[in-house]
This record gives C-alpha cells, structure tokens and sequence, in this order.
C-alpha cells in the first residue's frame, strides 16, 4: 500500500471515529492531535524538503493565533474570515523573514529565525494596551455555521470541532501532497539533497526554499486560527519555543520529507504530550531523549517501520526530475 493511500485511510477511519468514542478528554486528544499533525505538516515544508532547520516556526503559529483571536474579538469577525486572513498574515510575515533569513545559510538562518520568534513573543508579551500582554485573548468565540439565520452548527461540541479539525487537516494534507508534487516541490528536494548540484543545474535555491518558507508559515497561520478558537484563548506562549520543539520532534520522530510522517509524529509525540502535562517540567526532557533514541535508531523516522523502499524501476532523482514531464 502506498503511503498516499495510507493517509487517505486514516482519514477515513478518523471520520467514523466519534461513532465509537464517547468520551470527552478522547476527543479533546483527538483534536489536539489534528492541531499538531497541521503544525507539524507545516514545517515539514521547510525541514524535510528544504532541508533548512527553522527554529522560530511557532512565530506564525502565534501570528495565525492572535490575528484569529483580535479579528474575531475586537472586530466581531465569523471564524471563516479569520481563518484565511490568519494564514495571509502568517504568510505575509513569512515572505518579510524568509526574503532576509534564507539567503544565509546553517547556523545563521537557524539563529535568526529562533531570534524573530523570541522578539516578537517579547513584543506580544510588553504589548499591554494593544495586545493585552501576558493577560492574553480570553473568550474567542467558537466558530459557527448558519444559513439564513438557522445555526446549522455550533463549534462549542467536541464532535462539530473534531470534524472541523480533521477538515482542515486533510486540506493541509492535499496543500503539502501538491507542493510535493509540482515544480517547486522536486526543486526544494534537490536543493535539500545538494544545493551546489542543484544550482549547477538552474534551480534556484533560494527561490525554491523561500516559497516552501512562505507555505509552512500559511499553514502555520490556519494552525494557530483553529488552535486559537478551540481553546478560546490564547497568550504570549503560543509564540514560545516549546511548540516549534514539538513540531520538529514530530517531523523527526515521524519522518522527513513525507507526507504520512507528520501524521504518525503528531500521533505519538502530540498525544504523549497532552498526557505529560501533569508533569511540565520534566516532559521535555523527556523527549529530548526520545528525539536523540529517533535519530541514532529511527533517521528516517517511523515512516521507515511501516516500508523499505522497494527499488523502483524508473525513479528520478530531485533534479532528473524537474528535467522530465510534470506529472500533476
């Protein structure tokens, strides 16, 4: 079975999955997960095809979370209006950072965007009149769907937000197959295989990395917009280091550069630390040790459990690729 097949299968039975849980904190996890699987996917872009290690990804976390949370609050905004304009915000803060960031290379870019994210969590946290600082966005309304004045759904149930969670997961899925899939996709594989080889060849690194960049900050944002309206709160912590730590364990620890990696990532990572949170400050330690057993057994992650890539008999390379066909 294919790994496309995979994850349309696990959609498929997380759809028919509240019939058989009735249980809230179930729920609550499941939710939790697809806020995580989206975050993840999001970085997956720029980790495993770009090849670029961005430790300040929760910045458009953050960014999607309090566009949502002041749009909705302050100007009465429906959620659905919020949710694109979180992800244009994020995206927008993405292409400013990425256009400077990622012309540096290593160490420079992953200093950088860590301090980005650091500087605006400190401006968010000293923005009291604008922003309300520390106190946060408390009571963001839950979404709601109605049509001529008839609610047809109200988000506030477990089971509404649990479909709403894995409806945009599954459109965060299908955005990160596609960009796979196209021109630019194959270009940033390259460029994360060899950056030298690939600009010998007319890819443009830099081109190719910085749209992969912009992409992870837009599902980034639309992350932080559900993440925002399901807790109904959100604070300066959401721009914190923890949750791109998280994220990456999740790409890590489930797979690179793949599409159902993220998904298994978030699965275990995301559920384990919702359970460990009675115990704050040991978990990540916790998971510091897990992502350094993932890297020294698991380098392809948990992708590698489920296959051994059979040889198949025309595969391409990144850049044999991008010479041949667009298959879309």
């Amino acid at each position: 079975m294919t790994e496309n097949r995979i994850v349309l299968l696990l959609l498929a039975l997380a759809a028919v999955l509240p019939a058989f849980v009735g249980d809230q904190y179930v729920m609550h996890l499941l939710i939790m997960t697809f806020f995580y699987a989206m975050l993840s996917t999001s970085l997956n872009l720029i980790v495993g095809y770009v090849g670029e290690l961005s430790l300040g990804h929760a910045a458009f976390l953050g960014l999607g979370a309090y566009t949502s949370a002041v749009l909705s609050t302050e100007a009465g905004l429906p959620f659905w209006l919020c949710l694109p304009a979180a992800g244009i915000v994020a995206g927008t803060a993405a292409l400013a950072v990425g256009a400077i960031t990622l012309r540096l290379e290593g160490h420079f870019f992953v200093l950088i965007s860590l301090a980005f994210a650091e500087v605006l969590r400190y401006v968010v946290m000293n923005s009291v009149e604008l922003l309300r600082g520390p106190l946060g966005y408390p009571n963001i309304p839950a979404p709601s769907l109605s049509f001529g004045g008839t609610v047809l759904a109200d988000f506030a149930s477990k089971a509404h937000f649990y479909y709403l969670g894995l409806a945009l997961l599954a459109a965060t899925l299908y955005a990160a197959w596609r960009f796979a899939r196209s021109s630019f996709g194959l270009g940033a594989l390259a460029v994360r295989e060899n950056r030298r080889l690939a600009r010998a060849v007319g890819i443009d690194p830099f081109r190719h990395a910085l749209v992969a960049f912009v992409a992870g900050g837009v599902l980034a944002g639309i992350a932080g917009s559900f993440y925002a309206h399901y807790l109904t709160f959100v604070g300066p912590e959401v721009l914190g280091f923890s949750f791109t730590l998280s994220a990456l364990m999740m790409v890590v620890i489930g797979g690179r550069g793949t599409l159902l990696g993220p998904l298994l990532g978030a699965a275990v990572v995301g559920i384990t630390l919702e359970l460990l949170r009675s115990v704050n400050e040991a978990r990540l330690s916790i998971f510091g040790i897990l992502l350094v057993l993932a890297v020294m057994f698991l380098p392809d992650g948990l992708v590698s459990l489920r296959w051994r890539r059979r040889p198949e008999p025309a595969e391409e390379s990144p850049t044999e690729a991008l010479d041949s066909p667009l298959r879309s």
